[in-house]
């Protein structure tokens, strides 16, 4: 049992006195605290707020969220992965506009209903935005509570997550919002998960079991996943006359509906491509390779080979594939097209190889 002296009311001073600024804390806008904890989710809170100021700016409530064409939402969303966590914004905002009058449900188990938003999102909306009691345990609390109470169960079950939202709601003050932040806070900059954690100036070191023992580093407990899947993958920038083929990729699976690079499976030798464009009547006038790239899915790497192939169709509606491939300006690529992060590092070379050419075009001063 967590004694509440000990624990909240050091926890709330500390959080009064140190708690940082940022763009969507303090603004009494539920939709501001929807949008960025699902922002947070998977990004740090210094890469997420740009990323917060983009969106908001031009989605600035629920109807314009409601109203935005997918291909844009998921340009705004470009960079921060995970993308079905834009899709379903958009789809909770529909019902929202639809059955809610635009406006976010105060009550935590309505939340739960609304596509993307579960038990840490539910409670942070309805604790920060709404003031209601309601526990949002995200990874921080976790370790927080895990090193104070210096237990060694497995986080990754959702049946520690439930008994830490059990002892939250025991000892929840009158201050939902601010104590729910001052957890996640305390985990992000003193209990932190990397390197050894700032015991010395918590305000619960007093009191924290594993502070204690010597034994902060043996917590949280997380049994490792499975080692994640290797796919290699060649990437083929198709280009000509200064445009790139870039094609959708299916509604279902990984990266469902965004734009990419065409690639193929494997790790492909600069000849392969060239027969393999000639069985398809594509004429290879010059290929450039664009080095070796990695991007880390959850459960996949991809380990990826590119190339700026310059080609000259002489019959390409012999190759299925090309009925999927547009060609567009890297400028339009840059601007108007949602880009996954993977192949963020290409369309970065394609701009590099643009920039030296056109220096080198540029006529010398007099």
């Amino acid at each position: 049992m967590i004694n509440q002296n000990d624990f909240v009311n050091p926890l709330l001073k500390w959080y009064d006195k140190n708690k940082r600024e940022m763009v969507w804390r303090d603004k009494n806008n539920p939709y501001f605290t929807w949008i960025s904890e699902i922002m947070l989710q998977q990004t740090r809170i210094e890469a997420a707020t740009d990323y917060f100021i983009r969106f908001t700016e031009e989605l600035p409530d629920i109807e314009s969220l409601a109203k935005v064409p997918q291909e844009r939402l998921l340009k705004l969303w470009e960079g921060l992965g995970y993308y079905n966590r834009a899709k379903n914004l958009k789809k909770t905002a529909e019902i929202l506009v639809e059955k809610y009058d635009a406006k976010l449900p105060e009550d935590y188990d309505t939340l739960l209903t609304l596509p993307g938003i579960g038990p840490y999102t539910a409670g942070a909306i309805a604790s920060i935005a709404y003031g209601n009691k309601a526990p949002a345990v995200d990874g921080n609390v976790l370790r927080v509570m895990m090193r104070y109470q210096a237990c060694a169960d497995d986080i990754s079950k959702m049946t520690v997550r439930r008994e830490v939202e059990q002892q939250l709601m025991e000892i929840m003050p009158e201050r939902p919002g601010d104590f729910n932040q001052a957890i996640m806070e305390l985990g992000e900059v003193v209990c932190i998960p990397n390197g050894a954690p700032l015991c010395e100036v918590c305000p619960l070191g007093e009191t924290c079991k594993a502070r204690q023992r010597e034994e902060v580093e043996k917590y949280p407990v997380k049994i490792e996943k499975k080692p994640r899947k290797i796919e290699k993958r060649t990437v083929i920038i198709l280009s000509q006359n200064g445009k790139y083929g870039i094609s959708k990729r299916e509604e279902k699976g990984l990266l469902a509906g965004l734009f990419e690079f065409p690639s193929w499976e494997g790790n492909i030798t600069k000849k392969e491509i060239e027969i393999g464009l000639q069985e398809k009547n594509i004429s290879v006038k010059k290929i450039q390779s664009l080095g070796a790239a990695k991007h880390i899915f959850s459960h996949i790497e991809w380990h990826m080979k590119g190339y700026l192939v310059e080609v000259e169709f002489r019959a390409p509606e012999q190759w299925e594939d090309m009925k999927k491939i547009q060609f567009v300006t890297s400028r339009a690529l840059q601007e108007n097209y949602s880009l996954p992060t993977a192949f963020r590092t290409y369309r970065e070379k394609i701009e590099e190889i643009e920039k030296i050419l056109e220096e080198k075009s540029s006529p010398e001063p007099l």
